[in-house]
């Protein structure tokens, strides 16, 4: 990350899953070390860690890009404030439940866990574009009425801003008479054969503003639709919008904070993903359908930067986005040669460090899905700075 920095290279993303702090040594000695944790204070000791790598990510984010980390409940009180710290608390965009394990940790006391934390922060949150929606979670049932000229489904949102910080005081250009045919659905800013003047109102009666403007009215008619609905006071005519499933540019929904394993997969199922592309060799990977989440909010050209490989599900994730949409994303995947446990499946493969792990997996995704692996290495390897690798 040092050399990215010192060519000038910026990215758009930041996607990674650092260590989680169970209790282990960590195995990042190398000059981004600070020697300020204390015996016993293994809290301490992992901040220290962290602290300059996430300000190495964020001097590398463009001011348009975001970073999103994992994490358990090990660190992720001691995470949000490092972030708020490091990225700005201003910057803050989302702390989001991820539903990686259904059934739950079933091993020692207490709850039976089932999740893990996204912390998501934009770089500068006025200019980023991240867009926290995606079509994935579109619902077809949220559309039940069909058009049967053009077959295409839809359902009527009131044009009237039900929101009430917004009336004819506050947006007076927004209050103005309609003329509808409630018989025929027919809408027009001016009167017409059959139609009867319709104003905003809120449900109790009182004055309310159209969301729509004048001119868009006049030039979407076939998108309103006049009806007579039953409000507190009876019957009424009212105007709504016809909101289309297929609406032009793509329907996109608001993505929740908890996002569930059947939406993006789980432990399981990411370790099944990478059992079938180089075996059985790293316990917990993420599975590439949270990964693809998260690059569904940026642009589909966007650089990405994983500083914390582990098991290569951010290249993979990149590598499946770019079949899938014909994006152009590129992936930078960093991770030191932190050594594998000797009798470890990834240990009796020939997998001696979590590095060789990421190569392993990010060549055979290359071989499967192509793209293009470019490898290097940082440094030479030493008992103080291990290798990184990059590709």
């Amino acid at each position: 990350m040092r050399a990215m920095a010192a060519a000038g290279e910026q990215v758009d993303l930041v996607c990674t899953d650092p260590p989680y702090n169970t209790g282990h040594d960590f195995a990042y000695r190398d000059d981004f070390r600070d020697a300020g944790g204390r015996p016993g204070s293994r809290h301490e000791a992992w901040a220290a860690m962290m602290a300059p790598r996430l300000e190495a990510c964020r001097d590398l984010l463009r001011e348009t890009g975001a970073l999103f980390v994992s994490i358990d409940d090990n660190e992720a009180a001691r995470l949000r404030l490092l972030l708020d710290e490091v990225m700005g608390e201003q910057n803050f965009l989302a702390q989001v439940v991820v539903n990686l394990n259904p059934k739950g940790r079933q091993l020692g006391r207490g709850f039976a866990t089932s999740h893990e934390y996204l912390l998501v922060y934009a770089r500068d949150a006025r200019r980023t574009v991240l867009d926290a929606s995606s079509a994935e979670t579109v619902d077809e049932r949220d559309f039940p009425l069909l058009d049967e000229a053009t077959g295409r489904r839809h359902r009527h949102l009131p044009l009237r801003n039900t929101n009430k910080k917004f009336n004819p005081i506050t947006s007076p250009t927004l209050h103005f008479p309609l003329w509808g045919d409630p018989e025929g659905g027919r809408v027009a800013t001016a009167p017409f054969p059959g139609a009867v003047e319709v104003t905003p109102v809120f449900g109790d009666g009182r004055p309310a503003v159209w969301r729509w403007s004048r001119p868009l009215i006049e030039e979407r008619p076939g998108d309103l639709v006049c009806r007579v609905v039953r409000g507190r006071a009876g019957e009424r005519v009212d105007v709504f919008q016809r909101d289309w499933l297929d609406r032009e540019g793509g329907r996109r929904k608001k993505l929740p904070t908890i996002w569930l394993a059947e939406e993006i997969g789980s432990t399981d199922t990411a370790v099944a993903e990478l059992k079938d592309l180089v075996g059985h060799v790293f316990e917990s990977p993420k599975p590439t359908g949270l990964v693809r989440r998260v690059l569904g909010t940026m642009p589909p050209d966007a650089v990405v930067l994983d500083p914390f490989a582990g098991s290569g599900t951010t290249g993979h994730a990149v590598a499946l986005a770019n079949a899938a949409d014909g994006g152009a994303r590129t992936c930078v995947s960093v991770n030191s040669a932190e050594p594998t446990r000797p009798g470890s499946n990834a240990h009796a493969a020939g997998l001696l460090t979590v590095a060789d792990i990421t190569r392993a997996r990010l060549r055979a995704v290359d071989r499967l899905l192509g793209g293009g692996l470019e490898e290097r290495v940082g440094w030479e390897p030493s008992a103080d700075r291990p290798a990184d690798l990059v590709g």
